[in-house]
């Protein structure tokens, strides 16, 4: 595990990248001296080398390649990381996680959703609607929850076997999908990478889906029916923002003692 240092400049370095593939004015990034000599200093260190290297101009070829070169620090930062990148970093998902502080963990996906609480291991996110002029007026874009009250209305327990499954076809496009989870060659790693992603809230962890087949017996079989498959309580906006009509969408809560993960799969046109 990164010492304390080490995690700070891992954290530093990433909003510093970030902040330069979105080109706002960047934090200052970590200083090296101190750092540890092996995993995440040498990380820190073999990034910040590679960044200051990086020609800026032209600035859109030096965001592409910041952008790059913050995929692959965060895919080497952790696991964790890797994972997500592989199975869920190309469509339209929603990946955050927050800290549990309520008994009423619907509180702290209502915090997670409206982008109140960071991640409490400085962990990947996946939010391409994080800096979204939009959420000036929609805070939690492109989501329009319920209240914590209907929360137990509206999403239905999933046993950890059907919450794999649920998100490991979020990996799949809601629109014109050519290969599908069940078809695909690598169908068994998809759903390794999304039992490493489940892992991290624990063996005690449990699972709850805006699915509607959910509150039915037997359970769903989501790689089965497919993205396109599954009907759900809509959890996002019916708003019309920028050309942008939002469908669809299937969501997956973990729950720990000490964390909630949220996992959301958003159809657009």
């Amino acid at each position: 595990m990164p010492s304390r240092d080490d995690r700070t400049a891992l954290d530093l370095l990433d909003a510093h990248l970030e902040a330069l593939w979105d080109r706002v004015d960047p934090p200052p990034p970590p200083a090296p001296d101190g750092l540890g000599a092996d995993g995440a200093g040498e990380l820190v260190r073999r990034t910040l080398d590679r960044l200051r290297r990086l020609p800026r101009d032209p600035e859109e070829v030096f965001r592409r390649e910041v952008g790059g070169l913050l995929v692959e620090f965060r895919g080497e930062r952790c696991p964790w990381n890797a994972a997500a990148l592989r199975l869920l970093d190309d469509p339209y998902v929603f990946v955050a996680t927050g800290p549990r502080r309520h008994e009423d963990w619907a509180r702290d996906v209502l915090a997670v959703l409206h982008r109140t609480v960071e991640d409490p291991r400085g962990w990947l996110r996946l939010d391409g609607d994080r800096g979204n002029a939009v959420r000036d007026a929609l805070p939690a874009y492109p989501f329009d929850p319920p209240p914590a009250a209907r929360f137990p209305e509206v999403l239905h327990p999933l046993e950890r076997r059907a919450a794999v499954a649920a998100l490991a076809v979020m990996s799949e496009e809601w629109q014109g999908e050519p290969a599908p989870v069940r078809s695909r060659p690598n169908r068994d790693a998809a759903l390794a990478d999304a039992r490493t992603l489940l892992d991290r809230y624990g063996p005690t962890a449990r699972y709850w889906t805006n699915a509607t087949a959910a509150a039915s017996d037997p359970a769903p079989d989501f790689v089965a029916a497919g993205l396109r498959g599954t009907d759900s309580y809509r959890f996002v906006t019916s708003a019309y923002v920028n050309g942008l009509d939002i469908f669809d969408d299937l969501g997956l809560v973990a729950v720990s003692e000490e964390e909630i993960g949220v996992f959301w799969s958003i159809g657009a046109y």
